[in-house]
């Protein structure tokens, strides 16, 4: 199977910020997220991960004994002109537009199908794969990657439209798993967390 890792809490999430391909590092509590998730890995063998910081960071954390392969197909959505800046400074309009049109980029940025295009063919070359982790019951590939990625992946297993993720969640430090049943990939679990502890 396949585990999606969103990474831990970044500087960014931290200061309710849009954070596509800015590169902000995990805050403190982002690398404890990162620590905790250990638990939730068993199996895995390889390691892929967002060539940014915040999923590569995540990635040493979780599994510091995996060294981690870059994959750019499961980097975040590119906000264009609003990554870095706080939500409230997009529009309403703009907003709707990005939220009800799949095709819709923000200036100087990528379209959610862009991104839904780009994890589908990576996800596809895989299920074509007999031999690959996507296969397997019992050894399991990790993706470290972002909101975006992670829920084009959950949009390709259930084989639904794009716009179907955003009535799903998925939350800093999460897991979402993917197998594959009589040949065809399906949802394991989705948004997976390990409960915070005080000595955290």
């Amino acid at each position: 199977m396949i585990h999606f890792l969103r990474h831990g809490q970044s500087e960014s999430n931290a200061l309710g910020l849009l954070v596509g391909r800015s590169d902000p590092a995990l805050t403190e509590f982002g690398r404890a997220q990162a620590r905790r998730v250990a638990v939730l890995l068993e199996g895995v063998e390889e390691v892929w991960s967002s060539p940014l910081r915040r999923a590569r960071e995540t990635a040493a954390l979780a599994l510091p004994h995996v060294e981690a392969r870059v994959e750019h197909s499961f980097i975040e959505v590119d906000y264009g002109v609003f990554d870095g800046t706080p939500l409230l400074e997009v529009s309403d309009d703009q907003w709707l537009a990005f939220e009800t049109d799949h095709s819709v980029a923000f200036e100087g940025g990528e379209s959610l199908a862009s991104v839904d295009e780009r994890v589908a063919t990576r996800l596809d070359a895989l299920l074509e794969d007999s031999g690959s982790y996507l296969h397997s019951p019992s050894r399991h590939l990790l993706v470290v990657s972002h909101v975006s990625p992670i829920k084009s992946a959950a949009v390709w297993a259930l084989g639904v439209d794009g716009a179907v993720a955003w009535r799903t969640r998925v939350d800093n430090a999460s897991i979402t798993t993917i197998g594959v049943r009589r040949g065809s990939p399906h949802l394991v679990a989705m948004n997976v967390v390990v409960p915070h502890r005080d000595e955290d």
